[in-house]
């Protein structure tokens, strides 16, 4: 591979060409599957394709070398996801494995944990899913009700989960779980690591506005995992949380962003075609959409290139769902009235999909509410906001 370079020229080109060079006859098909809200297209083929980037040494990019992963730059790791964003390539099936629960087990896990669960992680062998949100808790991290207890050598938990994404196809869970009786909030809280395909768990697809199921509820009654498959201490996964939920905002989002760039120029495409673009307060939104793009770019380099700022994920996080779903209704409007129909059998087109599942930008990962919360509490130190 190529040693990284002050100004990623020659590591981008590299990217380039073996994307270019791999994303070719079978794997050629699967351009541009597997979107938002599209998460069921080529989901089988898709594995593949991930399995094959394992094998050439394209996944755990950021991984230290002691631990599979490459130990690529910053700059590199930035390149990666841009040029896979730009090559339009399929959009992938590990994230929670390789980009929350695996930096998660380097910073936190045991060594016995590492060297079970980093190198199948690495190899897309396992599938993880995040079981946060609860009924009543969606947002509310710390509210969380599914118990777990101890039984010899095993965790037995008992609780329901919701919003599960991609537990369907997911062969495990880390999940946060509530292990002291009687304990609130944040105190009392594990996080888990809990197989799915066992006895005592059931999972069900939850039908979305796009017609899709990337959602899932997850029930567990009686199920068991090992006792050993507690990342840090009991009673502190409060902390293991908040770690997972700092890499889930991470480099990727840069990859995120060119893909919003390529709906973006779509849409502009869409206006200048129908002519929509010849209005002015189109034009203008259509603008102002571009700035925003920078905005989003130029705040997940600074937060991604410097030190630490408290509250930067939550800014990041409610600047990119605002912008994203303001596109879904901008992409409607360019649409027009045609935009209002689907179809045979609810076959929704591109914008449709865009502005259905974009709907739930600010809700998902934290609700907008939530992060202006975090922000208003933990940076600006006004008084918490009151609990019934």
């Amino acid at each position: 591979m190529t040693e990284p370079f002050a100004d990623g020229t020659s590591f981008r080109k590299e990217v380039r060409t073996w994307l270019a060079d791999h994303l070719a006859g079978e794997f050629g098909a699967l351009r541009g599957l597997g979107g938002s809200g599209r998460e069921h297209e080529a989901y089988d083929e898709r594995i593949a394709w991930n399995r094959h980037l394992a094998a050439h040494g394209w996944t755990c990019l950021g991984w230290p070398p002691e631990y599979g992963g490459r130990g690529l730059s910053l700059v590199q790791q930035v390149i990666f996801h841009e040029e896979y964003a730009r090559a339009n390539a399929p959009a992938g099936v590990n994230h929670l494995g390789e980009q929350l629960l695996g930096p998660t087990l380097i910073a936190l896990g045991t060594r016995e944990q590492q060297a079970r669960f980093l190198p199948r992680i690495k190899a897309v062998d396992e599938l993880w899913c995040q079981g946060y949100s609860e009924p009543g808790a969606g947002s509310d991290l710390a509210g969380v009700r599914t118990q777990a207890r101890r039984d010899g050598d095993d965790w037995v938990i008992d609780g329901q989960k919701i919003w599960t994404s991609l537990a369907h196809a997911a062969d495990w869970m880390f999940a946060l779980v509530r292990t002291e009786p009687g304990s609130r909030r944040h105190a009392g809280l594990s996080y888990l690591l809990v197989p799915l395909r066992r006895d005592g768990v059931e999972i069900r697809p939850i039908r979305q506005l796009t017609g899709t199921s990337e959602f899932n509820e997850v029930f567990f009654d009686g199920a068991r995992t090992r006792a050993d498959l507690v990342v840090g201490a009991p009673g502190d996964g409060w902390r293991v949380a908040m770690a997972t939920l700092g890499f889930e905002r991470g480099v990727s989002t840069i990859g995120q962003q060119v893909g919003f760039a390529r709906e973006l120029a779509a849409v502009v495409a869409a206006a200048r075609s129908n002519g929509t673009f010849d209005d002015p307060l189109i034009a203008d939104r259509l603008a102002t959409a571009r700035l925003g793009l920078e905005v989003l770019r130029t705040h997940a380099l600074r937060t991604l290139s410097g030190e630490p700022s408290p509250g930067a994920d939550s800014v990041q996080k409610l600047l990119w769902a605002r912008w994203h779903r303001e596109l879904g209704e901008l992409a409607m409007d360019v649409r027009g009235p045609d935009g209002l129909t689907v179809g045979p059998g609810y076959g929704l087109e591109e914008f449709q999909t865009l502005y259905l599942f974009s709907r739930a930008d600010t809700i998902y990962g934290g609700s907008d509410e939530v992060q202006r919360n975090i922000l208003a509490e933990r940076v600006l130190g006004l008084p918490k906001e009151p609990r019934g």
